[in-house]
């Protein structure tokens, strides 16, 4: 490739990140004063549900998630007749505006909702602590704009359809209820403490490898239920999409609903983080069909543990995206520093993530039967009274436990 051409190819991969920047601080700012909103209106149906793409080679339960710009690697694809999609709106408006709260449904209106601040930002808005004034049940509400467009309204449908149905996987946040307006999806998800991103700039330490180890476990299983089970690649993996709560739970969030709200046809190579984006996702082979899958949330993982373990980015000195880009195109991988810290399982756990040619980097499968993901599968390692311990050295002082919810 030509000097000129990688640097278009990045000029314009820059472009597509700040105007999606832009367009998450002006949702940001419309979602700004919510707790002056004193009610909602309650739940309309939502309008033409076309045709969908479903994936011949994933379950019947579950939809191919893959957008527009993103390698399918099912060889045949079938549109669901409007029966289909018709059914499924359905099952999902059933469900609007049913909490589902220690075990117990609960039918319940926005305004059943206390906001008690906001716990961060999200990818197209906020996210909300909030009470259920009837249970006093705390929870995480990530409240989102809903856009005018036909086609996205429905990956909204389908997409919540995965959120509802992924309570069978302990390593993914769970959903305890949605509210849908003609504006607005509202998702409800349980409270967790802390998101890895901000629990390291907190204790400005690394995470032991011994509890990077049960974390690896926690997120690649979690990543895997998702493909095996629902067809989603996740495309947004990062240390603030990894929450943990005080008693050692690691659960996967943001896994592909508030990211495809508000995205368009032309976003879809920025769409997630460009630190942690994979070099197949920046420069495609052929760009005519942009060829990744499942492995470009691999790399993702390899660059998320690499900052965990060490305390630090691997790409440094880096201040644009564009910096960073160039670093992961030009440069060799990063990888853990040598000199015995970290095990040789650790070591080569992250080099098999980080493997540049995503031709040759493992799926899933591949990794769960590594030694280091078999060796703390079985381990007994107490991640709660590690993280114990790092809330009580936090300066200034030990932190209200639900203050770092982010998911975003």
């Amino acid at each position: 490739m030509s000097t000129t051409s990688f640097q278009n190819k990045l000029n314009e991969l820059e472009r597509r990140l700040k105007a999606e920047n832009s367009s998450r601080e002006r949702d940001r700012a419309r979602f700004h004063d919510v707790s002056a909103s004193p009610r909602r209106p309650k739940p309309k149906p939502l309008c033409d549900f076309g045709a969908m793409q479903r994936s011949s080679s994933a379950p019947s339960s579950g939809v191919r998630r893959l957008k527009p710009g993103s390698l399918d690697c099912s060889p045949l694809m079938r549109q669901p007749d409007s029966a289909e999609i018709e059914q499924k709106y359905q099952e999902i408006m059933k469900m609007t505006g049913i909490l589902t709260l220690d075990g117990q449904k609960v039918p319940s209106d926005i305004t059943d909702l206390e906001p008690l601040g906001e716990l961060g930002h999200g990818t197209c808005g906020q996210v909300i602590k909030m009470r259920h004034k009837q249970t006093s049940h705390l929870m995480a509400v990530k409240q989102m704009r809903r856009s005018g467009n036909k086609e996205e309204n429905k990956r909204i449908i389908m997409d919540l359809d995965v959120v509802l149905k992924s309570h069978d996987c302990p390593y993914i946040v769970q959903c305890v209820g949605t509210f849908i307006t003609t504006s607005e999806v509202w998702i409800c998800m349980e409270l967790m403490s802390t998101c890895l991103d901000k629990l390291l700039k907190k204790t400005k330490k690394p995470i032991p490898e011994k509890i990077l180890g049960k974390m690896a476990v926690a997120i690649v299983k979690a990543l895997h239920y998702l493909k095996e089970k629902h067809g989603v690649i996740h495309r947004d993996v990062k240390p603030s999409n990894i929450l943990l709560d005080e008693k050692g739970i690691v659960k996967l969030c943001d896994f592909g609903i508030s990211g495809r709200l508000v995205d368009s046809k032309a976003k879809t190579r920025s769409a997630g983080c460009a630190a942690y984006m994979a070099p197949e996702r920046i420069d495609p082979p052929d760009p005519k069909r942009p060829d990744y899958d499942i492995r470009a949330d691999v790399w993702s993982l390899g660059i998320s543990l690499v900052e965990l373990a060490t305390g630090e980015f691997p790409y440094k000195n880096c201040k644009t995206d564009f910096e960073v880009l160039t670093k992961v195109l030009q440069e060799e991988p990063p990888l853990l520093p040598e000199g015995g810290e970290f095990s040789l399982d650790f070591s080569s756990f992250v080099k098999d993530c980080l493997t540049k040619d995503f031709k040759k980097r493992p799926k899933y499968r591949k990794l769960l039967e590594h030694t280091f993901i078999k060796t703390f599968e079985n381990e007994p390692v107490d991640v709660a009274a590690w993280f114990s311990e790092a809330c009580r050295l936090m300066e200034p002082s030990k932190p209200d436990p639900f203050a770092f919810f982010t998911g975003h």
